[in-house]
């Protein structure tokens, strides 16, 4: 993959997509902070604990974790990643997970986003990647998700809480990658 890649987005304005660097910690940190938290409260973990952003750079440093941001006027507008196995009955599955700011949603970054991601599953042997959505939480992402190839896997009904404390379905989403972009 070659970096810094500048995208064009629906809109006409663009983004740099580009690695997380260990360098960016203050402005991933900024980036979650102008994330509402009715959207950080889906997250497996809380973005804003010094611990959790601890473990995504180490992840980072051992191999496990591949993360990439998106830029516009020198912030952190989109970030996400790729998370693997080392070994085990796993190995062969990544999770992905994305992040956009409000401004930035319904203009296709996080599909680039996503498609670079893929690439890189492709890169580093995964044969099979995972995505878990919050149904009407998260319905333009399932929707790209679909557009992508990816399927529903499970529906797990009433699994997860939103702030309020009612049940919400969560939809495990899986991608098969294929050897090449040909099957796209």
């Amino acid at each position: 993959m070659r970096y810094p890649k500048e995208c064009v987005l629906k809109d006409g304005s663009d983004a740099v997509i580009r690695p997380l660097s260990d360098h960016d910690a203050p402005l991933l940190r900024r980036f979650y902070e102008c994330i509402p938290e009715t959207d950080r409260w889906y997250m497996r973990y809380d973005p804003l604990d010094p611990e959790t952003m601890r473990r995504w750079f180490s992840g980072m440093a051992g191999g496990t974790v591949h993360s990439i941001v998106a830029t516009a006027c020198d912030e952190i507008v989109a970030h996400a990643s790729l998370h693997m196995q080392g070994h085990g009955a796993t190995r062969h599955l990544g999770r992905l997970w994305i992040m956009v700011a409000e401004r930035f949603r319904h203009k296709r970054l996080g599909t680039w986003m996503l498609l670079d991601l893929i690439r890189l599953a492709m890169d580093k042997g995964v044969s099979d990647i995972r995505s878990d959505f919050v149904v009407g939480v998260e319905d333009a992402a399932i929707d790209a998700a679909f557009k992508l190839d990816f399927f529903k896997q499970a529906l797990l009904e009433g699994y997860v809480l939103d702030p309020r404390g009612n049940r919400r379905d969560l939809l495990v989403m899986v991608k098969r990658i294929h050897r090449g972009w040909s099957d796209f």
